[in-house]
């Protein structure tokens, strides 16, 4: 099914939602959204998950940062992939790389490497967990130095670092989930074209994915994605998007993250729909949500004042944000014991 709206630039609305006459609303604007009534979910399980280290997620954004810009195709990029995959390996993870090549919509060919480590690999019930570990060619937005890249730390250095503190846990943990896990870093998501009519410019990694799995015959019951989930006072709102592909998903995660004490991150408010990658995870056959940064109530109405400039870097990356993302998505993954 075709999907439309631009990668974290744009928020396009489902047809769906249109049919049913709910505006849209775009990352630029300063556009009203309706207060989501919160659904009926699953309880937290009595089952606790083990404690998410923050000072551990903190350091793994720094040492991918420590590379410099991950943009496809330099030396920063090739030498964070093989720490990426070196790290995984050393926290337990049996691993495997997608190696592959893609137009760029500027027809540059960029060497790409989708990143997956699992855990638990004979469990047929599964979960994937996913993020990006590319950074954009240029800081688009900066009002100054515009054509250079900046650090990602939150665009995607976080979303990375949460999931390497989450592999460590279950490496460590005395109870693991009882579920297989897999962890996919993937690439070239954010070579897009801010100025294109066409969303396929983005999400390299998760398109050749979907139609190029990493095992044949893959399935998981679901999937998360974390996108921007480091900066101080984040919000996260529900997109659109995920709200149709895995509503119980969502509502598993909210209630979660309220239950945890994580509300004032976890809002219950409305996004429109962003293309991401959790949108060719779905298509790939695994109906997936995102939890990025976006707060339609604030009166930027933006991904944050740093999105796609030179200020996305470790000054904004904060530890109480990284715990509370962390935390509630391996408390998810532990209340499938209860299910």
């Amino acid at each position: 099914m075709a999907l439309t709206g631009l990668m974290k630039n744009k928020i396009g609305m489902l047809a769906a939602l249109l049919a049913l006459g709910i505006g849209l609303s775009s990352c630029e604007s300063n556009k009203k959204t309706e207060t989501v009534v919160e659904s009926e979910a699953p309880a937290v399980a009595n089952i606790s998950a083990p404690e998410f280290n923050p000072d551990s997620a903190y350091a793994y954004v720094a040492k991918q940062v420590s590379f410099g810009p991950r943009v496809p195709n330099t030396a920063a990029h090739q030498a964070c992939g093989d720490y990426l995959i070196n790290k995984l390996k050393s926290l337990g993870a049996r691993v495997q790389v997608q190696s592959f090549e893609s137009t760029a919509y500027d027809g540059k060919v960029l060497k790409l490497r989708n990143i997956v480590g699992s855990y638990n690999t004979g469990a047929a019930n599964r979960i994937l967990l996913a993020a990006h570990w590319d950074t954009r060619p240029f800081a688009d937005k900066d009002p100054a130095n515009p054509t250079k890249p900046a650090d990602g730390a939150n665009d995607g250095g976080s979303g990375v670092g949460v999931l390497l503190e989450m592999a460590r846990v279950l490496n460590t943990a005395r109870n693991n989930p009882g579920i297989g896990v897999d962890i996919i870093f993937f690439d070239g998501e954010d070579y897009g074209d801010a100025n294109g009519s066409t969303e396929e410019t983005w999400c390299l990694g998760s398109q050749y994915w979907a139609k190029n799995k990493h095992q044949n015959g893959y399935a998981a019951n679901f999937g998360i994605l974390l996108d921007m989930v480091g900066a101080k006072g984040a919000k996260f709102a529900q997109e659109a998007y995920s709200r149709q592909y895995a509503p119980q998903v969502v509502n598993n995660v909210w209630k979660t993250a309220s239950q945890l004490g994580f509300s004032d991150y976890f809002i219950y408010a409305e996004n429109g729909a962003i293309t991401d990658d959790h949108v060719y995870m779905t298509q790939g056959g695994v109906p997936s949500i995102d939890i990025i940064e976006y707060d339609p109530t604030s009166p930027d109405g933006t991904f944050g004042k740093y999105h796609h400039r030179h200020t996305d870097n470790m000054s904004i990356i904060d530890k109480n944000t990284l715990r509370a993302v962390g935390q509630t998505v391996l408390q998810v993954l532990y209340n499938q014991l209860a299910m």
